[in-house]
Formats: C-alpha cells, structure tokens, sequence
C-alpha cells in the first residue's frame, strides 16, 4: 500500500494539508466576534482554560519523578498543559456544523468561546515557542520574536492591505477575479516557507495569513468556496494518512510505564475542562443540560491537536509511544463525546409550545404577529401584496419581523442582525431590502409595522433563527417563499427552488405557530376586475376545504381576507359520498368553523360558499380543475393534518413535493394550469400532540 520511498512524498502532502486546512479555518474565523460577546463568555473561556491548566500543571509536578527526562522540564510541563487547556476553533466548527447547531444558542457560545480560547492559545504558543528556541542561547529566542513581528507586520500592514484592496475594486455582486484567488492561494505555501524559516513553526504562517483575510463576501466567500473541496476532501486523508504512519500503537502496550504520567496529565486536563465549563456555565444560569452540553463541546479535539503533537515530536519532547497514546486519546475524547451532544441536546426543543398561536385562535381585534422570511428581492412583491390583501386594520394592526435570508459564504459564526438597534451598510444587497421594507410600511401608514432583522448562516441551520424569532416575538405565523417557474418551451415541465425545500420541511416540523408557505408564480394578485355578484373586485381568492386542522386554519385566514372589500372569496368545501371515512371530531370541529364563517359573511356579497361530495381522489381533482376556468389570483389550501383519506383516495401517485401536501402540489403544478400563486397553510402544531391534529 505505501511503498518505503512514497513516505516523504505522502508526508509532505500531508503537512501541505494540514496547512491549508488552518489557512481555511484562519479565513472563516472572525476575530471581531471578541468585542461583541459579553462576560458571560469571557468568563466560561478563561476558567475552561485556567482551571484545567493549573490542574495539568500540579499534576505533573506530582508524577515529575516518574515522567521521561525532556517532559519533565518545566518548560515542556507548561506546553503541554496549554495545549491540552485550549479549544480550537477549527476543530469545534466542522463538528458543530455537521451537529446542525451552528445558529443554536450553544453552537453560538460555543464558537465564540473558541475564539476567545484561541486568541489565548496563541499568546501560550508564542511564549513557548520563544523560549523553547531560547533553551540553548538566549539570542534565538530574541531572534524568534523579532521574526515574529516582522512577519506579523507584513501581514497585516501589507497582506491585508492588499486584499483590502481587492474587496474595494470589485464591483458589487461580482466573483473575485481569478488571478487573486490563485495568488492568495499559493501564497499560503510562501507563508509556511517563510514561518519555517524564520523559526515560527510552518502551521503559523498559513494560519495568520487566514486570520488576515477580509471573511464573507466576496474575497472570503471565493476563497472558501473554491478550495474547500479540494482541501477537505483530497488535501486532508493525506494528512490523516501522515498521522497515522507515524502512530504505532504497539509501542503503547510495550512503554505503557513510561506513558502513564503523561496520560494522567491528559486525563486531568479533559475531566478538569469539562468540570471547570460546567460550573462557569451553571454560574450563569444555564441549565444543566445546556451546561453539560457546552462543556462536552468544548472537550472536543481535533487536527490542531495533531498538529501540536507533530510538533513535539520535531522538537524531541516526546517519542513515537508518546505521540501514539496521544493521537488514540484524541480520537476516543472526540468519538465519545460527538455522538453524546446529539443526544443530550435537541436545538428545536424549546420552538414546541402548548399555548395556541394560531390565526384561528386569536382574538379578533388584536395585533397579529407575522414572521415574514425574505431569501431576495424576488420574494418582496408576493409578501407585500399578500399582506395588503389580508386586511389590516385599526383595531387588527400587523406586526410584521421581516427576516431577510442569507446563506453563511466564507465566514464560520453564524450572524443575525437587529436593523433596529444595528446600523449595517455593508451589504448592498440588503439596503435595497430594507429600503423597499421602509417604503412598504409607509405606504401602509398605522396598519402594518415591520421590523427588519437579517440572519447570516447555513441552510440546514437557518429554521432553527426563523423558529426563535417566531416564539420570542409571539408570532402567529410565519411566511415562507416558494418559487415555481414555468418553462414555456416545454410543457409541463416547471423549475422549482429546491433550497427552499429543505428549509421549509425544517420549519414545518418544529415552528411554534402556524405556517404559510407562499407559492409566487411571478403573477400574483395582478390588476384586473371580477365580477362577483353584481360588484367589481380587484382580486379573485379560492379557498379548497378539505377538512382537518390545516384547512380551518386556511379558513380563518380567509375570513380575515373576506373583510377587504378589494377581495372576492370562493370557499368550495370538499365532502365524501355517505360520510365515508369521517373522523367524528374533525367533522365536528370543521362543521362548527364553516358554520360560524358561513354566518359571518351570509350577507356579503364578494363571499360564495359552495360544497361538492365526491367519492375518491380522482373525483376531487377533477372538482378542482373544474374551478380552474375562473382566474383566481390566489389559492388558499390547508396542508395536510386532519384530511379525511377519502377525499384523496387513488393518489398517492402525487408526491413531488411533500412540504406542499398532495393538494398543495397539485395547484401549484404547471399541469393544473393557474397562472395564480398558491398559499399553503399549517397549522400550529402543538408539543406531543405531532400525531393528533385535532386536539383542541
């Protein structure tokens, strides 16, 4: 498998490998993060280093009769006790993404408290660095820090001046020009050469020219973006493979007396970091879980890890016995513990509530609370007019959190934004946002408020902002975009958004109140006039009820819209043939709703009420396509909970997208036909009660 003469070759790969995957973590890492979090984390980060670094510290002056002769000195007793006290930043931020708790309350501490311990980490590595050269002569180690500044100033007053320059002259919305992108990248293997050779060990430089990069778009998000694969998926298994060419763990069996100090000093160190979290985290009133939580997090090891025992063995600190021992600690530490923090921590836990925010259950003449999502400035038009049509009023205002979307490119920690409290000019693109968001709101006067916030994270992370913002601020529902485009060229066929999809399932499934998912088909609610009854509408609205808890929920929606006198309403109730597969208490409570809406709007005149009995699924898609010869701009349709099979019977057949429901997905198709957008309605689904979605 590995020939004698391809050790070199698969080492040095291994290192360039290592290399680069600092030089990325460098770039990802926003030291900024230092001066906006509080004490609280300060605190946890200073005891979860401090305390475990003491306690390895006492620990080796127990054992320091029985340790090997170059890791008793004091100096290698320090450096080994910092390294085993510090949390790595490039080590939690792959875990904590791959756990899905990057915009969770402890992904955030954690990654902030990282931060914080790696600025730490680096102060202990160049204090040891430097007096590590200086053991032998005391001018090398003035020789070191006069490298290291010179180095340092370089970066900064030259580097990233430079790259400063290169974010300045590219035109907004514009990639990097390529030129750049190679350039900074080969100057990672110049910043290693140069690092090396001037004593600072070859990880350094890689590392604090990354450090030097301006993070986020654009210079930041291409850099991550164009390299990242290749790093991750080629670069670093050479790496791994260096690491464990150079592991014998026979050794471990045949040394075992002369590893046992060692392996206590590592013991201490993980159990003191792990108590020492905990109790800083209980200080602050974190509950127990989150507490334990945290502090596994910040147990966590990795490839700087490695790394750091790498470089003791280049300065003959420990043998290969030593480095082996280590490097199967690591691995357990982390094994263990990764699959531990799934299990002790749920991030959706806290979005389950038992109290109703619903639009069926709240009060008339009340302030509705709204959490619209805004992922471009293409989903503004079919929230604006959605929200105009839905009648606010006086004595009904709208509270509207407008929450623009934005993927996480070339940055590791999370962001979310209050544009109340926070000024941010630095995006463009969301200061065209906002301003249509102010215009928006003036032009409504006392009727809708907004509320602008931006959230900056990974897709798979970005329910869990959406769903807080939703139960902090009491929403009642939120509106979610979903974009179908039809291809005229080839029919039937229609190009849909898939990242919405995921992110839509996610808030399905844990939001703390009801759902709306927004079908814009680029034509809504346009100006035209239908005649209803004798008068003149502006809009046209079809409402499908099929019974169950989503369909009252679409209903109650309905009778808000009912009220704007620019609105004509269809409200076709879909019932079976004998009552046929009829649960009792969905039909009592769907019957109590129609009736009461029925009675409500018996005297308007834009309002029609019509019910169709059909005997299976094939019946009522075809009762619906017999609507489609009338324009509606709007189909209002609950999702799923409470139908009765029935009415669905024969098709099962239809599941492209099963955030939508069958129904949902059949108007909103390009076969059904309806240039009109489709809104998709879930109702709150209360914590325990997934399985029944007729509770009351």
């Amino acid at each position: 498998m590995f020939p004698e003469d391809s050790d070199f070759v698969l080492k040095n790969i291994g290192v360039i490998g290592f290399m680069y995957f600092l030089f990325l973590s460098g770039v990802k890492m926003d030291l900024s993060v230092i001066k906006r979090v509080g004490k609280k984390h300060w605190y946890i980060a200073l005891s979860g280093v401090l305390v475990p670094l003491c306690t390895t510290g006492i620990t080796a002056i127990i054992l320091r009769k029985s340790q090997e002769k170059e890791l008793a000195t004091a100096l290698s007793v320090l450096g080994v006790s910092s390294a085993l006290s510090i949390t790595a930043f490039p080590v939690l931020y792959p875990i904590v993404r791959e756990l899905n708790l990057l915009s969770s309350d402890i992904g955030r501490m954690a990654l902030s408290t990282a931060v914080i311990s790696d600025i730490i980490g680096i102060q202990g590595i160049i204090m040891f660095e430097a007096c590590k050269q200086g053991e032998e002569r005391t001018t090398t180690a003035l020789w070191y820090l006069i490298s290291l500044i010179v180095v340092m100033v370089s970066i900064i007053g030259g580097v990233r001046q430079a790259m400063l320059w290169i974010v300045r002259t590219t035109p907004e919305g514009k990639p990097v020009d390529q030129i750049y992108v190679i350039g900074i990248l080969l100057g990672v293997l110049v910043a290693g050469f140069v690092a090396d050779m001037g004593g600072l060990a070859m990880a350094n430089g890689p590392l604090w020219l990354g450090l030097a990069v301006p993070d986020g778009p654009p210079l930041g998000a291409t850099l991550v973006q164009k390299s990242e694969t290749i790093i991750m998926d080629l670069l670093m298994p050479f790496s791994f493979i260096f690491v464990g060419m150079t592991t014998d763990v026979y050794s471990i069996i045949t040394q075992w007396s002369h590893l046992q100090p060692l392996f206590y000093m590592a013991l201490v160190a993980y159990m003191a970091k792990t108590v020492s979290t905990l109790i800083a985290s209980r200080f602050f009133d974190m509950s127990i879980t989150d507490s334990f939580t945290l502090s596994l997090i910040m147990s966590l090891r990795g490839e700087v890890e490695l790394l750091l025992f790498i470089h003791w063995m280049d300065f003959k600190m420990i043998a290969k016995p030593h480095f082996s021992m280590l490097v199967i600690l690591t691995v357990t530490v982390t094994s263990i513990v990764t699959p531990l923090i799934s299990v002790l921590y749920d991030p959706t836990r806290p979005y389950m509530v038992n109290k109703r925010r619903t639009i069926q259950h709240t009060p008339p003449n009340t302030e509705l609370h709204i959490v619209a999502c805004i992922d471009g400035e293409e989903s503004l038009a079919g929230v604006f007019n959605l929200l105009e049509v839905s009648n606010p009023t006086i004595n009904s205002p709208f509270k509207v959190y407008a929450l623009r979307l934005m993927e996480l490119e070339g940055r590791a920690a999370p962001v979310f934004i209050d544009h109340e409290n926070q000024e941010n000019g630095s995006d463009a693109d969301f200061n065209s946002v906002y301003n249509a968001l102010k215009i928006f709101e003036e032009a409504s006067g006392k009727y809708i408020k907004i509320h602008s916030f931006t959230t900056i994270t990974s897709k798979r992370s970005v329910y869990q902002d959406i769903c807080e913002l939703a139960l902090v601020k009491k929403a009642s529902l939120i509106i979610l975009p979903l974009y179908k485009k039809h291809l005229n060229n080839f029919n039937g066929t229609e190009l849909l958004a898939q990242g919405n999809i995921s992110v839509n399932a996610n808030i399905l499934k844990h939001a703390p109140c009801s759902v709306g998912i927004l079908v814009n088909k680029g034509s809504c609610y346009k100006k035209h006039l239908v005649n209803s009854s004798a008068r003149l509408s502006a809009h046209h609205f079809a409402v499908l009820f099929l019974g169950g808890s989503d369909a009252r929920e679409a209903l109650a929606y309905a009778d808000r819209v009912a009220a704007n006198p620019d609105v004509s309403l269809t409200v076709t109730r879909f019932l079976t043939h004998n009552n046929e597969g009829e649960n009792k208490m969905e039909k009592k409570l769907d019957d109590g709703l129609v009736t009461w809406f029925w009675v409500k709007n018996e005297r308007n005149n834009q309002v029609v009420y019509q019910e169709v009995v059909v005997k299976n699924g094939l019946e009522t898609i075809a009762a619906i396509q017999a609507m489609n010869t009338v324009y509606y701009d709007l189909w209002i349709v609950g999702r799923k909970h409470g139908i009765n099979p029935a009415l669905l019977r024969g098709l099962s057949y239809w599941g492209e997208n099963n955030e939508l429901g069958i129904i949902g997905d059949f108007v909103a198709s390009a076969d059904f036909g309806s240039p009109g957008s489709v809104l998709v309605v879930q109702q709150q689904i209360l914590r325990d009660q997934e399985s029944a979605s007729g509770s009351f």
